[in-house]
């Protein structure tokens, strides 16, 4: 499952399109939201929510996953 990314957060810095180590998002112009192009891709690693400088991006792990998934702390909590 990809990531979702809310547009109305997002200010378009595009930090989790460059830090993607699986490349879910693609090659993006720099203008808005990023898309996501390859969604089957994601690993669920949290890099993109983790990096997002705006709180843009949740995850939704699928059930599978829930197991060994384990949930990074907010940016305020840390």
């Amino acid at each position: 499952m990809p990531p979702i990314i809310d547009k109305n957060k997002c200010v378009g810095c595009h930090t989790c399109v460059e830090i993607c180590p699986v490349d879910v998002y693609g090659r993006q112009p720099k203008n808005g939201a990023p898309k996501i192009q390859f969604p089957e891709e994601c690993w669920h690693c949290n890099a993109c929510v983790l990096d997002c400088p705006a709180n843009a991006i949740k995850l939704r792990v699928p059930a599978p996953c829930w197991m060994v998934y384990v949930d990074a702390p907010q940016k305020g909590d840390r």
